[in-house]
């Protein structure tokens, strides 16, 4: 997951695709659209490219809380008292936790980290100071939230544990109870212990939950009096997902193995190259560390947690063993990814330590030990003691993830890839290309790849639903004979079925193109509704449920039914109306950045005066468009003094502009980034803007923003100075744009390619001995279809059909589905037949071959 686009924020906005003639949809009360005929021959004769059986694969990270609250199935947050002011500024030991009291009892609660803890690793525990009055019958002690509330089911099973210690000779007796938000109503029958001894125990019990509820607490509370000590209070469900210890949950895991997916990527993303790449040593060890996947086996009681890149805490309950026991779960082939000593998402440091390397680098190579060692060798033994005495069977393995310096990236890559080819030959190596699509970071990075002969390389992007309608033969181009592509994340910027589409639309892309692109997985994979950090997700749940996207429903379609070879194919593409020139006002901008701003002027082409102001007087010429900001004119200049605002566009002119230049003095006063300069203005969220020194001062783009999403149209490595005042001349001429910097042409760009509505794919499905026919349709209009199948071919009289159709503004929710598959049979197949493809829908179609 890349942190290069901080500006998801704006995603919500209900704005229009910018889409010409039929793609727009029909406003309501309008008569519906015409149909537009389309013609596609398939050549049955002719093989392409085989598919892989891992094409379509998922991308765990733990990202809005995915693993912790999500697929990992415990239901007690902070179980083991380890959350901190370092994985989240609200965080403290005792965050999900209260004290709770009966009777005449007294008592205090401290998360303390003295001699008498659990373990090195495992520092922090609960200490119960009981009142020195306390009767036996009496209890005082601490109750858990869980995540937004307990969620239990009448008639489940829920197995508890505790790890607790006593001072008191004649033991101490436990009460384990659920109970409602209120305190009052029991959900389940309570579990009474007696802790003995004043050694670390590990007690366990069951609570069969007598009524369903979403908000419950699990309370456990002492009697007596002394001191008390407990570490990882735990509640599993008992009905995980295959029934696993310290599994899965199940309803997660279950509509994850519906997607059928090919390969499992896992533990990130962000998590893995962030934060420091030290060891765990001991209790001053970093908090805010890479993902290393030795910290994460073994006895979960055992675990270091860490703070997780994405606000929160992470302990590692699912940890190395539980991926790759749940990849073999799914029948998915498992895909790790280790750091390689150069950070990323936003933090671009290469950590030049030639020991440190050398130990990441062995720690790799102990990797695939564990996964395919021996059960007798020193790390199969662990996977073997762990309860998998069999090897996994790990055939690749990612090195980085998005590394915005790929000089330095590269040089410590190719110290993995030629330590694991010399031990372990069998294994596929990856790299990757960085955080985004193209610039010049993915240009030096694919340089760098093809050079080495690198056997596959992961691409990662985020862009509008526009950018994929138009850019489905992005594979077309690419070297045969070079490296492989993993598109490892990718999606369209939002969750409406428009996105879905767009995605479907250029996925039949990724598999005429499956010689080149051998792997794919859309991302983020999870979304808890309580704690989103990225949007759009495929999968969202609370506490209690959980349903797919738009996206999730395409995945699905085209995971299911992937085939084993492309069969050619080729199919008209849609008359498109003339291309208008970009057209707008314009607009000013900061984000996490004071700025000022001063001489604006917008000139037409041949010379005339269209707009200007030095700010001499007020600025009633700019209108908010966001409503964020703080935004007054100071000494001549227009000023945005907030640093800590995010997207404080201001805008002026008219919207009927074109064939303009426009200029502007600019000056970065403060904060983490430099200022951004918008043409092209229409309606909120659709407009380009040229961001100079975004992405934490990084590098400088010009971003298109149309339908919540935004796509790249070019960028450098520009950072901006603080106090220095730029000249910022930006030229628009019919769809083309120049853009300069101080007088320097900084780059240009010339929007003019088609967002093409209509796509389609053809694959054979051999077991089953059918044609595969995929077509998206994301228009308004129907697509009237003349579909031939060349003369004489013989195929059987009626087709299956599995359709997702609906609105584009559609969104699946919790108590809503509007876009599910519906199944249907066509009939009159024949060796040419004409179907129309439904507005807004994709529509696979199986035909039987051989009549």
């Amino acid at each position: 997951m890349s942190r290069a686009r901080p500006r998801l924020g704006a995603l919500g906005l209900a704005a229009g695709i910018l889409l010409t003639g039929s793609l727009v949809a029909a406003p309501p009360g309008a008569a519906a659209p015409a149909p537009v005929d389309y013609t596609l021959a398939v050549d049955p004769t002719r093989d392409g490219p085989a598919v892989s059986d891992t094409m379509y694969g998922v991308f765990y990270e733990d990202i809005n809380r995915a693993a912790d609250g999500g697929l990992y199935a415990e239901l007690v947050q902070n179980r083991s008292f380890e959350y901190a002011p370092a994985d989240n500024e609200s965080y403290t030991a005792l965050t999900a936790w209260e004290e709770t009291a009966s009777g005449d009892a007294t008592g205090s609660a401290q998360a303390v980290d003295d001699d008498n803890r659990l373990n090195e690793r495992n520092r922090n525990h609960l200490r119960l100071d009981l009142g020195a009055g306390n009767r036996r019958t009496d209890r005082f002690g601490v109750a858990n939230s869980g995540y937004h509330g307990i969620a239990v089911r009448a008639g489940e099973t829920y197995d508890f544990s505790v790890w607790a210690r006593t001072d008191q000779r004649s033991g101490t007796p436990l009460t384990v109870a659920l109970r409602d938000a209120a305190g009052t109503a029991e959900l389940a029958r309570p579990l009474s212990v007696t802790v003995r001894g004043d050694r670390w125990t590990k007690y366990t019990g069951s609570l069969t939950a007598r009524t369903t509820s979403t908000d419950g607490r699990l309370s456990v509370t002492a009697g007596g009096t002394g001191t008390l000590r407990l570490d990882m209070v735990s509640l599993f469900p008992r009905d995980t997902y295959k029934g696993r210890a310290n599994g899965m949950r199940k309803d997660l895991a279950e509509k994850i193995e519906a997607l059928d997916p090919g390969f499992l990527r896992f533990p990130g993303g962000c998590l893995v190259n962030t934060g420091s790449h030290e060891a765990y040593e001991g209790p001053d060890w970093p908090r805010q560390r890479s993902y290393q996947w030795k910290d994460t086996v073994g006895p979960v009681e055992e675990r270091a947690v860490n703070a997780n890149f994405w606000g929160y805490n992470q302990s590692y309950g699912i940890g190395y063993y539980e991926y790759f026991q749940f990849a073999e779960d799914l029948g998915a082939m498992p895909l790790p990814v280790v750091p390689a000593l150069v950070t990323g998402c936003g933090q671009n440091r290469a950590t030049d330590d030639p020991e440190l390397l050398r130990r990441h680098i062995q720690d790799t190579l102990d990797l695939i030990e564990f996964a395919n060692g021996p059960a007798d060798s020193e790390w199969g033994a662990l996977r073997a003691e762990m309860g998998h005495p069999e090897p996994f069977g790990l055939t690749h393995l990612e090195v980085g993830n998005e590394e915005n310096l790929p000089d330095a990236f590269f040089e410590r890559f190719t110290q993995f890839r030629a330590a694991i080819e010399a031990e372990y030959p069998d294994i596929t190596v990856i790299s990757n290309s960085g955080p985004d699509d193209s610039g010049p970071v993915f240009d030096r990075a694919w340089e760098l790849n093809r050079e080495a002969d690198v056997a596959m390389v992961d691409e990662h992007y985020y862009n509008s639903p526009q950018w994929f309608l138009e850019n489905n033969e992005r594979y077309d181009s690419y070297d045969r004979e070079g490296p492989k592509v993993f598109l490892g994340e990718y999606a369209s910027q939002d969750n409406r079925f428009f996105n879905a589409l767009s995605e479907a639309a250029y996925m039949t892309g990724l598999e005429r193109n499956a010689d080149v692109v051998r792997l794919a997985s859309y991302a983020p994979l999870l979304a808890n509704t309580d704690a989103v950090q990225w949007r759009p997700d495929m999968i969202w749940f609370d506490n209690d449920q959980s349903w797919g996207s738009t996206s999730y429903e395409v995945q699905k379609l085209f995971m299911n039914n992937t085939g084993d070879r492309v069969v050619p194919s080729e199919a008209s593409g849609t008359p498109a109306a003339p291309r208008e020139p970009i057209t707008g006002a314009i607009g000013l901008s900061t984000w996490a950045t004071s700025a000022a701003y001063d001489d604006v002027s917008v000139t037409s082409a041949d010379g005339e005066q269209l707009f200007g102001d030095d700010f001499s007087g007020d600025a009633g010429q700019w209108t908010p468009a966001t409503g964020t900001g703080s935004w007054s004119v100071e000494d001549g200049a227009y000023v945005q003094s907030d640093a800590a605002a995010e997207n404080t566009m201001v805008t002026a002119g008219d919207p009927a502009w074109h064939d303009y230049d426009l200029r502007v003095k600019a000056t970065k006063r403060a904060g983490s980034e430099g200022f951004l300069v918008a043409f092209g203005v229409q309606e909120t969220g659709s407009h380009y803007w040229w961001n100079l020194g975004g992405w934490g001062n990084t590098r400088s783009a010009v971003e298109k923003s149309s339908g919540g999403g935004k796509q790249t149209m070019a960028e450098d490595g520009t950072t901006i100075e603080t106090g220095r005042t730029y000249d910022v001349h930006i030229q628009v001429r019919d769809r083309k744009v120049t853009l300069f910097l101080d007088g320097e042409e900084w780059g240009s760009f010339t929007d003019d390619k088609t967002a093409e509505p209509f796509r389609q794919v053809v694959t054979r499905d051999e077991r089953t001995g059918e044609l595969v026919v995929k077509v998206v349709n994301a228009q308004a209009a129907p697509a009237r279809t003349a579909i031939d199948l060349g003369t004489g071919t013989e195929v059987a009289p009626t087709a299956r059909l599995t359709t997702l159709q609906g609105d584009p503004d559609a969104v699946n929710t919790a108590d809503e589905q509007p876009v599910e598959p519906e199944k249907s049979v066509l009939e009159g197949v024949d060796d040419s037949f004409t179907h129309t493809f439904p507005p807004h829908s994709v529509t696979f179609m199986r035909i039987k071959e051989g009549g």
